[in-house]
């Protein structure tokens, strides 16, 4: 991407675009179709099974109301006492909560240029897969990723943050 062709998306994919171009991302995001708003919307439309899906997850932290996000496989449950243990006391994050802290809306946030830095996680159940993809700042737009694209991009930890897998 030389720039020029960004204008014409969305504001939160510019500046997801932005930063994964100046972190060497040799992928650029891409606007589907229709809105991925949901894992299983997004695995659809791209072909994929749903584990390959990066969701970015946003709790809020009781102690300093400070974002936090948990990038998860699409088909895990994050257990929030997992997340409690690691990051303190978390409660939901409604939707102005999320817009203000990450600067998306809830079904586009990406896991990478949020308005005020989260802290953040990386489900150690995305690793099974070799690609993965997450929301790049819109409803319509996704990039493409390996999951330990997401240590070089967020400097976030893996940590074991999802309920049980059904046995």
């Amino acid at each position: 991407m030389c720039g020029a062709e960004l204008t014409s998306l969305p504001e939160g994919v510019q500046r997801v675009a932005r930063v994964l171009q100046a972190k060497g991302h040799p992928h650029a995001p891409l606007m589907l179709d229709d809105a991925a708003r949901t894992a299983q919307q997004a695995a659809d439309q791209l072909g994929i099974a749903v584990g390959q899906i990066a969701k970015s997850i946003i709790f809020r932290r009781k102690a300093d109301d400070v974002a936090v996000l948990v990038i998860t496989s699409g088909d895990r449950r994050v257990d929030e006492k997992k997340v409690d243990a690691i990051v303190g006391k978390t409660g939901r994050a409604d939707a102005g909560f999320v817009k203000d802290k990450t600067g998306f809306t809830i079904g586009g946030v990406s896991p990478v240029a949020h308005a005020q830095p989260p802290v953040t996680l990386i489900d150690r159940e995305l690793f099974r897969f070799d690609e993965i993809w997450a929301a790049a700042g819109h409803p319509h737009g996704v990039f493409k990723l390996r999951p330990q694209d997401l240590l070089q991009l967020t400097g976030a930890p893996v940590a074991d943050v999802v309920q049980s897998a059904p046995a």
